[in-house]
């Protein structure tokens, strides 16, 4: 399967140029030279990684939108106007994962590329994102638009096999049988008392609304 790559990047000759090559290197590859269309793409198709010609645009990326639902966590490769170290420096720290200054050799950056989709596809799979929630199985953290949220051991397991499939209906059966291990439910107030607190605590916003209960049959994660 083709990695797709969006280039957002307004010197059209650059543009252009990286477009073919890394369409001849067999990437799916969308361009675009305006930020708002960079945007969209990023929120539309969701790029596997994105080359950005600034700044600001990797900053807005990073921070995420009201509203808006493209992957913050998306591999960012800046190409920065100089070679200065201090632009590289800047570039990580404002959220990029690597930049390369100009003028640039095309080999380095198709390696640089390859290198940080290469991390990012063994992280992915450590990774559980729903909306604004990304659970992380190997650390255990849990993050709610950035903001770290603390999890018992048992809401951290009705989280994670709540965000496998933020939008289905677990009904109650499942849930005590695939978290807690329960052959028969009987009556018994856990579920309920662990879905509470959970939802308490992933509200770090007044507008925030996660484990929806779903009367008479379960919860789902989102609404």
């Amino acid at each position: 399967m083709q990695s797709a790559v969006l280039v957002a990047e307004p010197e059209p000759e650059t543009r252009e140029y990286l477009g073919r090559q890394l369409r001849v290197d067999g990437f799916d590859v969308l361009d675009t030279a305006r930020r708002s269309e960079a945007l969209e793409l990023a929120e539309r198709v969701r790029p596997d990684l994105v080359l950005l010609g600034e700044l600001d645009l990797c900053q807005r990326l990073r921070r995420g939108e009201p509203g808006r639902t493209w992957d913050r966590n998306v591999p960012v490769i800046l190409l920065a106007p100089t070679s200065d170290p201090d632009e590289r420096v800047r570039a990580l720290e404002r959220g990029a994962d690597d930049a390369v200054g100009r003028p640039f050799a095309y080999e380095e950056l198709l390696a640089r590329i390859r290198a940080l989709l290469r991390r990012s596809t063994a992280s992915a799979t450590e990774l559980v994102v729903a909306g604004d929630i990304v659970v992380d199985r190997r650390t255990r953290r849990v993050a709610v638009r950035d903001a770290l949220v603390a999890l018992s051991a048992r809401e951290f397991e009705l989280l994670l096999r709540l965000a496998s499939e933020p939008y289905r209906v677990f009904t109650k059966e499942e849930l005590l049988r695939e978290v807690w291990g329960y052959r028969a439910v009987g009556r018994t107030r856990t579920l309920e008392s662990h879905a509470s607190r959970l939802r308490k605590k992933l509200r770090v916003g007044p507008d925030d609304d996660f484990v929806v209960n779903v009367w008479g049959v379960g919860y789902r994660l989102l609404e």
